[in-house]
């Protein structure tokens, strides 16, 4: 997944704002005890990354 739309599902889950909180603060076990922006930072990929925020937040399944 490109990171434009990594971050279109997380601005459209999260409100542009409450997106870059939780990119910024939140540490997501299921890759590796890292936050959203860690990872993107360590080349992870998008879509594996998105999956993590889905189950932690439990993102509705139609918009996963």
């Amino acid at each position: 997944m490109r990171q434009t739309v990594f971050w279109e599902r997380m601005n459209g889950q999260f409100g542009e704002n409450y997106a870059a909180s939780v990119a910024k603060d939140y540490v997501l076990t299921s890759i590796g005890g890292r936050t959203v922006s860690q990872a993107l930072a360590d080349g992870e990929d998008g879509k594996v990354i998105w999956q993590a925020v889905c189950d932690a937040f439990d993102v509705p399944e139609n918009l996963r």
